[in-house]
């Protein structure tokens, strides 16, 4: 939780989008509201509304669960049955999650699992600044990263989040860069060969499929090229190779966004940041983007024939 009703309310000052529900615990979310002055009232049920213009807020109480899981699986829940047009996520604690029972990475593999998926059916994806990512391993230790990485799930991956571009962004043909894993895209199988092995194949395949997918390329250069404009998507092997340069470049502005879902869901580019609850110094910028964004692409939906 950290910082997430925080916010949360500060982002909803000034909302006059789609409506809005809160999902999660009364008592931060109150406090959070009461010192930026959002209007907020507690509710009986996820679905009921608030009088007079209030934020309804529905605690998940005492569920079995963290408030935070149970809160992201009734939110899940609403959006498959049609009840919400989409779902806007604060950050979550990992570490403390997992100490208490929960059994997934994060958000990401959570939703496939809740909407009936395969894990890797999600795809990690961050927009709204100058840079545009998806990931193709997510909150794995590095070492770990090579043995993750396979021809099929680099093209899966490539192919979701082209898939997205077109669809919710209004992307008719993303160019996407595909990033090498080593240094230098391995420097011929000097430095490495899983670009040769596996990430080459890949690149290979989508280009065959019509795709317009260069790689793979050294992470520097793709970065670059998405800066200077000519890229549309950088596809990077690890989480930190994709992360460093986005948060360097586009914090506050950028937005998580999983694509591959059968739902619309959004969060922001941060942790919980536990060391700002309470001090007043905690950036909404992000979960108000993540907000912005998913409302875009709701409106975009439900205009599409």
């Amino acid at each position: 939780m950290g910082i997430g009703p925080e916010v949360c309310a500060a982002a909803l000052i000034g909302w006059s989008g789609r409506p809005l529900r809160i999902i999660g615990r009364w008592a931060p979310m109150e406090r959070a509201a009461v010192a930026v002055g959002l209007s907020v009232t507690r509710v009986d049920a996820p679905d009921a509304p608030a009088p007079g213009g209030a934020v309804p807020v529905f605690d998940p109480g005492d569920a079995g669960e963290p408030a935070e899981v149970a809160a992201i699986r009734l939110a899940v829940r609403a959006c498959l049955a049609g009840r919400a047009a989409g779902l806007v996520t604060g950050p979550i604690h990992k570490k403390r999650l997992a100490a208490q029972g929960f059994a997934f990475r994060g958000h990401t593999d959570f939703l496939a699992h809740l909407c009936g998926l395969p894990e890797d059916a999600a795809v990690m994806a961050f927009v709204g600044g100058e840079l545009r990512v998806a990931l193709a391993t997510v909150h794995l230790p590095l070492r770990a990263v090579p043995a993750a990485l396979h021809t099929p799930g680099i093209v899966a991956v490539v192919e979701t989040a082209v898939a997205a571009l077109r669809a919710d962004l209004g992307l008719a043909a993303p160019r996407v860069d595909v990033c090498g894993l080593n240094p230098h895209a391995g420097e011929d199988g000097l430095l490495g060969d899983e670009e040769q092995h596996v990430i080459g194949p890949a690149c290979a395949l989508l280009r065959a499929r019509g795709l317009a997918v260069r790689g793979p390329v050294s992470a520097e250069t793709a970065f670059l090229a998405a800066r200077q404009g000519e890229n549309d998507l950088v596809v990077a092997m690890y989480h930190d190779q994709g992360l460093a340069p986005l948060k360097a470049v586009d914090f506050g502005r950028s937005v998580n966004w999983t694509v591959g879902l059968p739902i619309l869901r959004t969060s922001v580019d941060h942790g919980t940041a536990d060391a700002l609850v309470g001090t007043g110094r905690a950036d909404p910028a992000s979960f108000r983007a993540a907000l912005r964004l998913a409302a875009e692409i709701a409106d975009r939906r439900a205009a599409a024939p």
